[in-house]
């Protein structure tokens, strides 16, 4: 099989404003640049990189300073070559062959984690499984698999959605493994090799990964300054004959913002007029913050929108309970698809989520209370650390899009891992480089941790700029 190989033009994108003026040797920063595109997902595995010269010569480096960034990453495991057959890549194993991911702290002691935005469970996870366990009992003389889902839980979802304003019957609901594999369930039975599936830009990493890895081709619809380009979309729709749409239009990740019922109309009819089946991504729809907001406000047009639900966000990423809300016979569909993939969701994680579902706003005001709370810490920090940066308090959701003032993102996630911390670059949430100038900065740490993060990321940022040298160091010295 003939591997697969990336030209530098397409690297150097991909790379983007890797150097900085006072982060250490060329080389160091160019192999720091490559080991952050392998680990987020933006160079994927197993792919040959452009020869030395090749690659020196779209960087406007000498070859010597590629060579020891490929000689570093040799080292570190995270390329491997063969006589005449270039340099590729791969992810290094530690004890026990265990792999890196992007998701998890490297071996590092005191390693700070910004990438996952992401709440540990409160105590009503814990009561929501001992109910799960008193109830379990009662389902283990069944075989447990169950394509659609356990009818408890599709009830329960059911009448949520209904208790919010969408009038929902559990035949129009299937659970899943979380969103993401929800999404990816879509993604095989609407659409195949080569479609076009419109998607917001920035957006959910992992959804554009999904969409990859079926073969389908992401359309991008770039965020304005406020809100969305609705008119955008419906000409993507138009134009580019999209299957799919994915839309975050609840509290978007990674800026937070919410998408008003004028402009889910708008896009709801445009996707009908063209067949195109808008998936609205409702992942954060519980994480309001400022004020609440009516959950569904507006006529759909039939069996042109699909909702996906999860009990990630909103209770804790270990429930691994997600869903999807369609017509009937759509779901019915995914069912009888689904069995050539897996055969359900454990059944103890449907009990307990169903516990959670069925009497849920408690637990969601105690995440909001912390969440509001950790929103303005990290704000403040941000404001008296990183005074050059923008960032705006978004009216929802676990994260904060700040804006930086050069397009240094990649440069800073790749420096500010050796100060201790490591963070989620702009890049990682488009397509072909963009966004540079943002860096996704979850509010989700304890107040203590988020400090000491702070601090660290202040100290690399001045590493890249170094007019902020004295107020980062005067920063770093403050009490927390």
């Amino acid at each position: 099989m003939t591997p697969r190989r990336i030209r530098a033009a397409s690297l150097t994108r991909l790379l983007g404003a890797w150097r900085g003026e006072q982060a250490g040797p060329a080389y160091r920063q160019l192999a720091d640049g490559l080991r952050l595109l392998i680990l987020d997902g933006r160079l994927p595995l197993d792919v040959v990189l452009p020869g030395e010269r090749e690659l020196a010569h779209a960087l406007e480096v000498s070859r010597t300073t590629v060579t020891a960034a490929f000689g570093r990453l040799r080292e570190q495991g995270f390329l491997h070559s063969r006589q005449g057959a270039g340099a590729r890549t791969r992810l290094p194993a530690g004890p026990g062959q265990r792999g890196f991911s992007p998701l998890l702290p490297a071996d590092q002691p005191g390693l700070i984690d910004l990438i996952a935005a992401a709440m540990p469970a409160g105590e009503f996870v814990h009561q929501a499984y001992a109910a799960a366990l008193s109830a379990l009992p009662a389902h283990l003389p069944h075989h447990g698999y169950e394509p659609v889902g356990l009818t408890v839980l599709r009830e329960a979802i059911a009448a949520r959605y209904t208790r919010r304003g969408l009038p929902t019957t559990p035949d129009q609901v299937m659970v899943t493994h979380g969103a993401q594999h929800a999404w990816a369930l879509m993604l095989r039975l609407c659409a195949g090799p080569g479609d076009r599936v419109v998607i917001d830009h920035p957006t959910y990493p992992n959804a554009i990964d999904a969409i990859l890895r079926a073969s389908c081709r992401p359309v991008p619809v770039s965020l304005p300054a406020e809100g969305w380009d609705v008119e955008g979309y419906c000409a993507a729709f138009q134009q580019s004959g999209p299957k799919l749409a994915h839309i975050i239009a609840d509290y978007h990740n990674p800026t937070g913002r919410w998408m008003d019922f004028a402009a889910r109309e708008a896009i709801a009819a445009a996707g009908a007029r063209t067949r195109t089946l808008v998936v609205f991504d409702e992942t954060m729809l519980d994480l309001w913050l400022d004020e609440p907001r009516a959950s569904y406000g507006f006529e759909e047009p039939p069996g042109a929108v699909v909702r996906l639900g999860s009990a990630g966000k909103s209770f804790w990423g270990g429930l691994r309970i997600g869903w999807i809300r369609a017509e009937a016979d759509l779901i019915s569909a995914l069912g009888t698809m689904r069995a050539s993939i897996d055969l359900g969701t454990p059944v103890l994680e449907q009990l307990a989520a169903a516990a959670l579902l069925s009497d849920d706003e408690a637990a969601l005001e105690a995440r909001r209370a912390v969440l509001r709370e950790r929103r303005a810490r990290l704000l403040a920090l941000a404001a008296e650390r990183l005074p050059d940066w923008r960032l705006e308090a978004p009216p929802g959701g676990l994260s904060v899009w700040a804006e930086l003032p050069a397009p240094v993102s990649s440069a800073l996630a790749a420096t500010s891992e050796r100060f201790g911390v490591r963070v989620a670059a702009g890049p990682r949430f488009g397509l072909d480089g963009a966004f540079d100038r943002f860096l996704r900065l979850p509010f989700t740490l304890p107040p203590e941790q988020m400090g000491e993060a702070m601090d660290r990321l202040a100290m690399a940022y001045a590493r890249l700029r170094p007019t902020a040298a004295a107020g980062a160091r005067a920063s770093a010295g403050a009490v927390v």
